[in-house]
């Protein structure tokens, strides 16, 4: 047996955010309040671009010969800013000073003529379903004023926006409206309270949490001197600094739990895992330092230790650290060994669970770990031991067990050592067994097989990257496709 590989070592490095992805449009919020704006038509649908307008609190201005009885209820009865009719066809100086024209023209020369106009003079134009004459868009809006959400497609498709729009207003209460004015009322007093970078952002973090649980009741002065002692006392325990080691889940960033991402979202530093999938970070803070830590088999890794003293050493300077880990930190995450340096050093630190990589495999799959009469236990182990040698300690008459379901972590690189001590302890080569890669996520395969046969359709394909191996009856329901798709499509069965 070739002698494994020796493991190259890496420090811990710090890694930027994710690049923003290209960005059809920017989205951007004008402050309206008391500037002019200029409206050009004046039938239905430019009142209520006039009346869109008028509520974001612009002076605005109809140019049109004969607006429409709908644009004079809205001018005699506007929501914010005075809507000023001027009954007379719109000129080029009409248009000077303004901070935006909308313009409502289905004659194509008066739309050119419009933009070429507004264009000339500096000022944002936009006319109505004609997208090349247009600067900006108005895009579908959620409104919970202060809170307002804009959504836009670029004009590919107004109908989704809409149905988009929809899922978010069931999504937001109206009472958020009223939580957004107080955030409004209390910023400035907040601000001259002097408390410090790190004890305000605790403040609107609990603010936010406290609005999202009870957002149909208006805060009130006892909440904001509630949430004020609360961010004090949390500042100064943050000048101590604590460690929380947080389950990333097998890759799909929807099944982080929603403690996961407060973790994430309050964390000063953040030390990661090669295996973490890059999504995950991107419920992080853009202001937190990330810093890869990962330990990967026969490639360059950070030691223990020194994922050990980094923990350590940003915890005592203040931070606020998420070691984030793939899967649940608790199963074949070394977690034991952090908990026990953190403690040794007298940090602080906090546990949040993750859906560990057995349960989302079989989640795809659809089979149960504990099928009723097929597997009376389910087992967790590892096929990787230190130096990356299958562990000798391993009882492998229990693995061999028929009542058990097996989940074999990191199987890969002793898979056929694996097989070949089961089959001695009396395994049956024909048990279903199926190999999982990169579980969960959009580019997640499955192999199956058997004892016999997983290894060879393994190397067959050629598939690497994470992998979780499966082993139990409870897959003979999935078995029988696979075995199956072998027979008819006459190649290795993959998904």
């Amino acid at each position: 047996m070739k002698a494994p590989k020796p493991r190259v070592v890496r420090s811990p490095g710090p890694r930027r955010p994710r690049r923003m992805d290209p960005l059809a449009t920017l989205p951007l919020f004008f402050s309206l309040a008391h500037r002019r704006a200029v409206v050009i038509g004046g039938n239905d649908a430019a009142a209520w671009k006039a009346e869109l307008l008028s509520a974001a609190g612009a002076a605005v201005e109809v140019w049109h010969v004969n607006p429409s009885a709908e644009m004079a209820q809205l001018a005699a009865d506007p929501p914010g800013g005075p809507v000023d009719l001027k009954r007379r066809a719109w000129d080029a100086d009409c248009l000077a000073g303004a901070a935006l024209v909308v313009a409502v023209s289905e004659d194509a020369g008066d739309a050119a003529r419009i933009f070429e106009a507004a264009r000339a003079t500096g000022v944002p134009v936009n006319v109505v379903d004609q997208p090349r004459y247009c600067t900006f868009q108005f895009g579908s809006i959620v409104n919970r004023s202060p809170l307002v959400v804009g959504i836009s497609t670029d004009g590919a498709a107004p109908v989704f926006g809409q149905a988009v729009r929809s899922r978010i207003e069931a999504l937001l209460p109206f009472g958020f409206a009223r939580w957004g004015a107080a955030a409004k009322a209390w910023r400035r007093e907040i601000a001259g309270l002097h408390l410090g970078a790190a004890a305000r952002r605790r403040f609107w973090e609990a603010f936010a949490g406290l609005a999202l649980s009870a957002p149909d009741r208006a805060p009130g002065a006892s909440d904001r001197q509630k949430l004020l002692r609360a961010a004090r006392g949390a500042a100064k325990a943050d000048a101590e600094g604590h460690v929380t080691l947080v389950g990333a889940g097998p890759g799909d960033p929807e099944l982080l739990t929603l403690k996961a991402v407060r973790a994430l979202r309050s964390a000063d530093v953040i030390l990661f895992d090669d295996l973490v999938a890059a999504e995950i970070l991107d419920f992080a803070r853009r202001e937190a330092k990330r810093m890869l830590v990962g330990k990967t088999g026969y490639r360059p890794s950070c030691t223990q230790d020194d994922i050990n003293a980094l923990m350590i050493a940003l915890a005592r300077s203040g931070k606020r650290v998420v070691r984030l880990k793939a899967g649940d930190p608790m199963i074949f995450g070394r977690a034991g060994e952090e908990i026990a340096a953190l403690e040794a050093a007298g940090i602080a630190c906090e546990i949040i669970p993750g859906i560990s990589a057995a349960q989302g495999a079989a989640a795809s799959l659809k089979v149960s770990l504990t099928q009723r009469n097929d597997a009376r236990r389910v087992q967790f182990v590892t096929a990787h031991a230190h130096g990356g040698r299958l562990p000798e300690e391993l009882d492998f008459a229990a693995l061999a067990d028929p009542q058990a379901t097996t989940a074999v972590y990191m199987p890969l690189g002793r898979l056929r050592d694996l097989v070949r001590r089961l089959r001695e302890a009396g395994a049956d080569p024909d048990r279903p067994a199926c190999a999982i890669f990169h579980a969960t996520r959009h580019d997640e395969r499955i192999v199956g097989g058997t004892l016999a046969t997983i290894d060879a359709r393994i190397q067959a394909l050629g598939v690497s990257g994470p992998c979780l191996l499966l082993i139990g009856s409870v897959l003979l329901s999935r078995h029988a496709a696979w075995e199956g798709k072998k027979r008819s499509a006459g190649q290795v069965p993959a998904k």
